[in-house]
């Protein structure tokens, strides 16, 4: 009888100890989800935005695409394209050389998740591009009207009215802000933080300087368009460097060998006369 109730007894303090160990295991199992979820960017935490989600959000941003597609479709797409690449990855693997199998498995997947990121990269690249090519003739006009005594606001709408491209999109969103009613120093802020281009970050900059200070704004515009025109010539001159090596590699490994290749045909074809005869 007393074994039948030690028994009892241990199975009810087991019982005691699995429910006790169980509510602990759902606690910790809640939080460490939550504090994933939170570190992934699925979740925020008093009005924090996640980690992944707020990188999205500067992706987006940078090439000007965040009122199109949100962060949450982005990490989405990028989740999408790491699990539909790992049947590739599996089927690559046992063909791969040596001991690259396990290299292929993970290394796929995580080159497919990180491909929308380097597609957004080069979208913000070639915008930065196309504004750097327009801005030195907008900052040109800039200039001058602010040699006429015009304000910031002025300034920012004859330079949106007379550019086109991505530099127009800029600075449209800028002069609806100050004609929406909003201050100049919050619009100019958004346009120096938005991070779309460094060079549109310095314009407001001087800018601001001018409006606060009262600094000499002309002379200023006409610095930086010096400096992007000077930097546009060094980039040309640059990638004319690049081409000569390039062209002369050509030469080597296509032209060369053609014309060989048309002398030892000619030589063939007239062998028996080349040759003696025996």
């Amino acid at each position: 009888m007393s074994a039948v109730l030690a028994a009892a007894c241990a199975l009810l303090v087991a019982a005691a100890l699995w429910e006790v160990v169980a509510e602990r295991g759902e606690a910790a199992t809640s939080r460490f989800r939550r504090r994933v979820l939170r570190r992934i960017g699925m979740a925020g935490g008093r009005g924090e935005k996640g980690m992944l989600l707020a990188a999205a959000e500067r992706r987006l941003e940078r090439a000007a695409l965040g009122g199109r597609i949100s962060p949450g479709t982005l990490l989405t797409a990028k989740l999408a394209a790491g699990l539909l690449s790992l049947p590739a990855a599996l089927s690559a693997a046992p063909v791969a050389p040596g001991r690259l199998g396990s290299l292929v498995v993970v290394g796929v997947p995580i080159a497919a998740f990180m491909a929308p990121d380097l597609l957004l990269e080069r979208v913000a690249r070639t915008r930065r591009e196309r504004v750097a090519a327009t801005l030195p003739d907008a900052l040109d006009l800039m200039a001058t009207g602010a040699a006429s005594g015009r304000n910031a606001g002025a300034l920012l709408g004859e330079a949106m009215r007379s550019s086109r491209g991505p530099l127009r999109e800029e600075l449209a969103r800028t002069v609806a802000a100050i004609e929406c009613g909003g201050s100049q120093e919050e619009a100019l802020r958004e346009l120096r933080e938005r991070g779309t281009d460094r060079n549109l970050g310095t314009l407001a900059a001087a800018l601001e300087r001018s409006r606060r200070h009262g600094s000499p704004l002309s002379r200023a515009l006409h610095e930086q368009a010096g400096s992007l025109r000077r930097d546009q010539r060094r980039a040309i001159g640059e990638h004319a460097a690049r081409a000569a090596p390039k062209m002369q590699l050509v030469v080597a490994l296509l032209l060369v060998p053609s014309v060989l290749l048309i002398v030892a045909a000619a030589i063939i074809a007239n062998s028996g006369s080349i040759l003696p005869t025996f």
